[in-house]
C-alpha cells in the first residue's frame, strides 16, 4: 500500500512561495491597497496560491506585515552600520541618501505599519526593537570617538544615541511621505540631516 504521507516541502520552493507571497503583497500597496482593506484571500489569489498554502508561511497577516517591515529594516540597516567617522559628514549624508532611497521603496510598508500600529502592540513593539540595532551602532562609534577624544566627555552617549537615532528615522520617513514622491530635494535634506547628527554629536563643540 502507497505511503500517504505529506512530504513537507523543499527549502527552496518554501523560500519561492514567501518570495511571491511578500512580492505580491508589496505590489497591491504601491497600487494603493490600505493594508486594512487586504485581506488574505485576495494576497493568495494574486499570488496563485491556495488560502491554506498562505497559512502554511504565515501565522496571520501581521506576520507577513512584520517580514515585510523587517527586510526594510535590515536593508536600512546594512547601509548604516557600513558609515564610519572617518569619512565626515561627507560621507554621512551619502548613507542618509541611501537610507532615504530605501525607505522611498518601502513607503507602502512604512504606511501599513503605522497605520497597524495605532492599534496592534506587537506591530509597535516590533518597529522600536527593530531601531535597537541602529541605536547600539551609534552607541558603539560615539563611545569610540570619546575614548579617542575626539569627542566631548560630557556627551551622554545613551541619550545622544537615542535622540539621533529615533529622531533621524522619524525625519526620514517624514520627508518620504511630505514629498509626494517627489525626489528632488532628497540630497538636500540627506545633507542637513547629517550635517545636525555630525555637529550635534560627533563634532560636538567643546564647552
Amino acid at each position: 500500500m502507497p505511503s500517504i504521507t505529506r512530504r513537507p516541502a523543499r527549502p527552496d520552493r518554501r523560500a519561492s512561495v514567501e518570495a511571491q507571497v511578500l512580492a505580491t503583497t508589496g505590489r497591491l500597496l504601491r497600487e494603493g491597497t490600505p493594508f486594512t482593506e487586504l485581506g488574505v484571500q485576495r494576497i493568495a489569489a494574486e499570488a496563485g496560491v491556495a488560502r491554506s498554502t498562505f497559512y502554511s508561511h504565515f501565522r496571520d497577516k501581521t506576520d507577513l506585515l512584520l517580514r515585510l517591515a523587517g527586510t526594510m529594516q535590515r536593508t536600512a540597516l546594512d547601509i548604516g552600520v557600513s558609515w564610519r567617522p572617518e569619512t565626515g559628514p561627507e560621507g554621512l549624508a551619502e548613507v542618509f541618501l541611501q537610507v532615504v532611497r530605501v525607505y522611498r521603496e518601502y513607503e507602502p510598508v512604512l504606511t501599513a505599519i503605522n497605520e497597524v500600529a495605532a492599534y496592534d502592540r506587537t506591530v509597535r513593539e516590533f518597529w522600536v526593537r527593530g531601531l535597537r540595532p541602529f541605536t547600539e551602532n551609534s552607541n558603539s562609534l560615539l563611545r569610540r570617538e570619546q575614548e579617542a577624544g575626539r569627542i566631548p566627555a560630557d556627551l551622554d552617549i545613551d541619550h545622544a544615541s537615542r535622540v539621533i537615532v529615533v529622531g533621524g528615522e522619524r525625519a526620514i520617513a517624514d520627508h518620504v511621505a511630505a514629498s509626494g514622491g517627489d525626489e528632488s530635494q532628497d540630497e538636500a535634506f540627506a545633507r542637513e540631516l547629517a550635517l545636525i547628527w555630525w555637529h550635534g554629536a560627533y563634532h560636538r563643540p567643546r564647552t
